[in-house]
């Protein structure tokens, strides 16, 4: 079974002063707003509706908590780099963001989401600045990989992973697409290895692991 099958919501925080009691590994997702971050753990967790698909970015104000069955929790961040959002409303999220990435005790790593067609751009640059001094792993989709052939994917991978090299080998890569569900054998490996959970305790899927690492900062809206 899928590790983020029948992931549960938990609970929804909008102040940093509401973050629950630590429980559990967390893995938290961030990513720019409108980047696929909210399709990709609907397709990982299953489910067509468990993190909430806005048509216009920047909705999401809050951090999500979802339990998963081994009792860790997949961490939802609000997105980040939405130009309309308020500037009161962007240093209100930026903080919220700030308190839980920098404090957080029992954080394992991090997913952090790029459209395959626009990747690395500077807030992810920015984020991936901020969040890999604390030495904790970032494993990073490139989503909607759909919209590129075969040899454009190959090539914005490959392009992707040389980019990443800056940060070290605790930033790892690969391609996503939540359309065609392809890529969540990988992405299930890597976040299984930051959880402790042993290979043969789960099923044998094709894929590769990237080891790499922690990411980063920026504004703050929804993926």
């Amino acid at each position: 079974m899928s590790l983020f099958q029948n992931a549960q919501f938990e609970l929804s925080v909008a102040d940093p002063a509401g973050l629950p009691v630590p429980s559990g590994l967390e893995i938290a997702f961030a990513g720019r707003s409108n980047a696929g971050k909210s399709s990709a753990i609907n397709t990982l967790a299953g489910h067509t509706r468990l993190a909430f698909v806005s048509k216009t970015p920047g909705r999401t104000q809050l951090i999500n908590f979802f339990r998963l069955r081994d009792g860790s929790a997949l961490v939802d961040l609000p997105g980040y780099g939405y130009a309309e959002v308020p500037e009161k409303v962007r240093i209100k999220w930026q903080g919220l963001l700030e308190r839980y990435l920098r404090t957080r005790a029992n954080l394992a790593g991090m997913v952090l989401i790029m459209d395959a067609r626009h990747p690395l751009k500077p807030l992810d640059r920015q984020m991936l600045d901020w969040f890999s001094p604390g030495g904790r792993p970032v494993h990073v989709l490139l989503t909607k990989a759909d919209k590129l052939t075969r040899s454009e994917a190959a090539r914005t991978l490959a392009e992707v992973r040389d980019g990443l090299s800056a940060w070290g080998g605790q930033v790892s890569c690969q391609l996503f697409s939540s359309l065609k569900k392809t890529g969540r054998e990988e992405v299930e490996r890597v976040v299984a290895g930051w959880l402790g959970i042993a290979p043969t305790a789960r099923r044998a899927d094709a894929g590769t692991v990237d080891k790499r690492k922690p990411p980063a900062k920026g504004e703050v809206a929804r993926g």
